[in-house]
């Protein structure tokens, strides 16, 4: 739902199921510019489509723009950066619209996700374990069962985490049938969502759970 002109952009936080790598730009000058803002989109990464979207509503003299990234990364950054740029005049808004991505383009968004996650989990990782090596060397042979503990402790962390989140009911199951809009289509759009989120909340927590297990054996 496109927001008022005079009214403030909100803070939110988006969660990976929110971010996409297709966009969608309301408040584009009607003005035949197709070209020129996907020149200025492309600056921030490969461009698969960039085309006007006639069904949509919007105000007059706008235009709505269907963009889609190849990565999710470069649409994230284009989001951040061109949302409430100024564009030939007008203000532009920048959205999300996962609901045009295929069960495909999720798994492949989650998957990029995961390894991001294990990335910095490693990096973390090994910034504290060599704060505790430089530590042990001060500390003799009680060092060995000190070292032995901690790793006991993530090991039980990593246990109480995946245990406790596949109990709890956020993650295994996603909302109920009920209608949250007015409008039938967006009912339509967080049916679509559901179900796809459906589809892979069992992939991300055993995802994010082998990442975790990878980091501390």
């Amino acid at each position: 739902m496109p927001r008022d002109r005079d009214e403030p952009a909100a803070v939110r936080v988006y969660t990976v199921c929110d971010e996409s790598k297709y966009l969608i730009v309301r408040n584009v000058p009607a003005l035949g510019c197709g070209d020129e803002l996907g020149t200025l989109f492309s600056t921030y990464g490969p461009l698969e489509e960039c085309k006007p979207m006639d069904a949509e509503d919007c105000e007059e003299y706008t235009d709505v723009f269907f963009i889609k990234f190849s990565q999710v990364s470069n649409a994230r950054f284009a989001k951040r950066k061109l949302d409430e740029s100024v564009f030939l005049g007008n203000r532009l808004q920048v959205s999300y619209a996962p609901q045009f991505e295929s069960l495909e383009d999720t798994k492949e968004k989650l998957e990029v996700r995961r390894k991001e996650v294990l990335v910095r989990i490693r990096s973390t990782a090994g910034s504290r374990t060599e704060g505790l090596s430089q530590y042990s060397l001060g500390q003799g042979s009680s060092s060995g069962n000190s070292h032995h503990q901690m790793s006991s402790n993530k090991r039980e962390y990593t246990k109480t985490f995946y245990t406790s989140h596949m109990g709890d009911a956020r993650f295994s199951h996603v909302s109920s049938n009920k209608d949250y809009f007015p409008s039938e289509s967006m009912n339509a759009t967080v049916n679509l969502v559901r179900q796809k989120l459906d589809k892979v909340r069992i992939y991300m927590l055993s995802t994010i759970f082998h990442a975790i297990a990878t980091c501390i054996s």
